[in-house]
This record gives structure tokens, sequence and C-alpha cells, in this order.
């Protein structure tokens, strides 16, 4: 960063650091000891699909790579927005695996050169009164953030804080809390 950039207020974006969504796995175990909540097996990527064959192909051997175990078949589906999402599903006590897989999806996007392309990925958790729960991981950020949503497009708020509380330790959180978006109905939440 030179003079002028500080000068003039600009700054490097973060670098993702996709190994960051390994961390997941221990603050699972740590979010569980401190709240109960614990994980559902599902997750997801959100991206913009861009147009081209070089795109498709790449999706295809996304789903493809997800698809070649025995377990439940990869779903695609696209929001309101435009965004394209991946919801991988293992079973809950199976966390490690489903991060790997959320992992794989970001790295073949990325490596394509699809990087510019990726929203953000999550996990998805449950409370012991039912109560939904996801850790964000934005991309461009580096960072993870806490999504609780509540019936009637509202969220939980103190929720969120304790969880970033409880876990705040073991993954890198956002800061500025007006970037914890909401992702309603987000796949795997």
């Amino acid at each position: 960063m030179g003079f002028l950039d500080t000068l003039l207020g600009r700054s490097k974006p973060v670098k993702p650091d996709l190994d960051r969504l390994f961390g997941l796995s221990t603050a699972a175990i740590t979010l569980e000891a401190a709240t109960g909540f614990t994980p559902t097996g599902l997750g997801s990527v959100c991206f913009r699909a861009a147009e081209g064959g070089a795109f498709a192909r790449l999706q295809a051997e996304v789903q493809e790579l997800l698809d070649a175990d025995e377990g439940p078949k990869v779903e695609i589906s696209n929001d309101s927005y435009g965004y394209t999402w991946l919801l991988a599903t293992h079973p809950p006590e199976e966390l490690p695996d489903l991060v790997t897989d959320l992992h794989a999806v970001n790295s073949t996007l990325e490596s394509g050169g699809f990087g510019p392309h990726l929203l953000c990925s999550l996990a998805g958790f449950r409370g012991p009164d039912g109560q939904r729960l996801a850790l964000v991981y934005l991309y461009k950020r580096g960072t993870f953030y806490p999504f609780a949503p509540l019936p009637g497009d509202k969220r939980d708020n103190a929720l969120e804080l304790q969880v970033r509380g409880a876990v705040g330790a073991d993954l890198p959180f956002e800061q500025d809390l007006g970037r914890w978006f909401p992702v309603w109905g987000a796949p795997g939440l």
C-alpha cells in the first residue's frame, strides 16, 4: 500500500483464506458446549454463476466430485437475487466431511478463476429448542458471522452476539456488524 492509498483511506481487501473453513469443526464443539447447538449436517456455498461454457463445465465438475461418494446428491438451486446455492448434506456427526466438501467447492471455483463470484458458505446448526443457526463464512472478507433467523423475517440478535462470544476464539469473526447480512431462506439453514 502506498502513501496516497493511506492518505485517501484506501485499503487492500483481505485475501480469503479458505483453510479457515476447517475451524468450523472446532467451533462446533465449543458451540455445543456453550449453547447446546449441534450441527444439522447441512451446508451450502453461494456464488453468482457466470455465463459461458467454462463455468458450466466447472459447476458440473464440482457437482460430480461431491456426488461421487455414496451419500445424498448435491442440490443446486437459485435464489430470487440471482445467486446459485449448492447444498451439501452429511450425517450431523460428520461435520468435518461437510466442511471438506464446502472447502472443495470454494477451492475448485477459486482455482478455476471464479473466486470473485463466490459470496459465502454456511454450516447449519439446531438448538435444543429447535432454533436455527448458521455460521456464515464471507468469502471476500475471510471472516465468519452467526445468523439466527426467527419467524417473520426477523433475527435473534442476542443469540448471534452470544454465539460470537462463545466461538470467537475458534473463528475469525467479522467485526463490522453491518456486514452480518441475513441469508433468508438459504439452503442448509
